[in-house]
């Protein structure tokens, strides 16, 4: 009988090891196309988005000579803000601030869009969202394809603004498929508490505080989620300064052409890249806080080494350590982020942080682009990277807190 019993159980053991394992193998597969699709939506925008940045000049010249009536009217404003902060009255220096006018439009318009758009996600489920967000981004490319006055390009990139929610939309996604079966509608008894909490989605104040994140998270949990979004927005405000104002400094000190500040920037690129696919993917689980610390101490010398270089061997070591440090921290910061909330949350939390980032790239360049023809380069590079101490003493608060709990 005891041997009969044995065989049995090892029968129905056996047994259930076949019934689990193609339940396994689908959720593999579903999580793979899942990965896939979400990343060759992000390539496609990524390629969209950076192809009208070395454009922008020859965009900027064509509606100057064909415009004269509200690039005009902008145009004005910028030549006074520029005689404000003394920069030279020189066309190249021109564009570059006029383009970074309206990068900050851009990066405003994502500022309000981001949290929205990850909250409604929760309540409606990713899919229909992010098909929104892909069409509103596919209208904005039509209509700069067909722009012939500068009203309608201007409209075209506040469409594309709207819609750039995706990025943290596809952040959301991905951190769905690490927690249980995704049950956004379940869980919430009614959409219209959702957005009784609007106003915690617009407010500044409001989205450094997370106040629209409140159920089921332990207020230990929210204070540190708090330091966390607002390092985020200070390492984005000064490194975002840095990338400004990169250009100047450039054309300023090397002369370099507009050919040559692109072959830069493919350089920063591809460094990336590499340090994004051969180091940042394999930081162990856990690990991604004292990697950041790391990659912003790095940060240091990365400012100080480009704001004093007197030739282009230390400009580019510089420029090294600098596209290290971008290429660890948003990654490793938004692995941190999405582990906190619930899951019918995860929109909200996600968007909540590209806002906050939204509005450090939308304030970082003026302020860096002010302090940079105020005070000259040396200064201005000098500090930004005292600053960065900052947001180590307040991952520093983090580390305490975790090892209180």
């Amino acid at each position: 009988m005891s041997q009969h019993s044995n065989q049995e159980d090892k029968m129905s053991l056996g047994a259930s090891k076949e019934n689990r394992r193609p339940v396994k193998e689908p959720l593999e597969k579903s999580s793979t196309r899942v990965i896939t699709i979400v990343f060759i939506a992000l390539l496609i925008d990524l390629l969209g988005f950076t192809l009208i940045l070395p454009l922008f000049p020859s965009i900027l010249d064509h509606y100057s000579k064909n415009d004269d009536g509200f690039y005009m009217t902008l145009q004005h404003g910028v030549d006074w803000f520029a005689e404000v902060i003394g920069m030279p009255a020189e066309r190249k220096y021109n564009s570059v601030l006029f383009g970074g006018l309206i990068g900050s439009i851009f990066s405003i318009l994502q500022f309000f869009a981001s949290p929205l758009t990850g909250a409604t996600s929760d309540y409606f489920g990713r899919r229909p969202i992010m098909l929104l967000t892909v069409i509103g981004l596919i209208a904005s490319y039509s209509l700069w394809a067909i722009s012939r006055s500068f009203e309608i390009f201007l409209f075209s990139r506040i469409v594309g603004g709207i819609s750039k929610g995706n990025v943290s939309l596809s952040t959301a996604i991905i951190a769905d498929l690490q927690c249980p079966k995704a049950r956004s509608k379940g869980m919430v008894s009614s959409v219209m508490s959702g957005f009784q909490s609007a106003a915690g989605l617009l407010s500044p104040w409001a989205l450094f505080q997370f106040s629209a994140v409140s159920q089921r998270m332990d207020p230990p949990s929210k204070e540190t989620l708090k330091i966390l979004g607002l390092v985020y927005f200070l390492y984005l405000f000064l490194f975002s300064g840095l990338e400004y104002t990169l250009s100047f400094l450039v054309h300023q000190h090397f002369q370099f052409s507009s050919m040559e500040q692109g072959k830069m920037f493919f350089f920063i690129g591809i460094t990336m890249a590499v340090i994004q696919g051969g180091y940042t993917r394999q930081i162990k689980p856990g690990n991604e806080v004292k990697t950041v610390k790391r990659a912003i101490m790095l940060s240091v010398p990365a400012f100080l080494l480009i704001g004093w270089s007197t030739n282009l061997i230390i400009l580019s070591a510089g420029l090294l350590f600098y596209s290290f440090a971008a290429a660890v921290v948003v990654p490793c910061m938004s692995t941190v982020v999405s582990g906190y909330g619930s899951v019918s949350q995860k929109g909200t939390v996600m968007g909540i942080l590209r806002s906050l980032g939204a509005l450090a790239r939308a304030f970082g360049p003026i302020m860096s682009a002010t302090v940079y023809w105020l005070a000259g380069a040396e200064v201005c590079f000098t500090l930004c990277a005292s600053l960065f101490l900052l947001p180590l003493i307040l991952l520093g608060c983090i580390q305490e807190q975790t090892k209180e709990e």
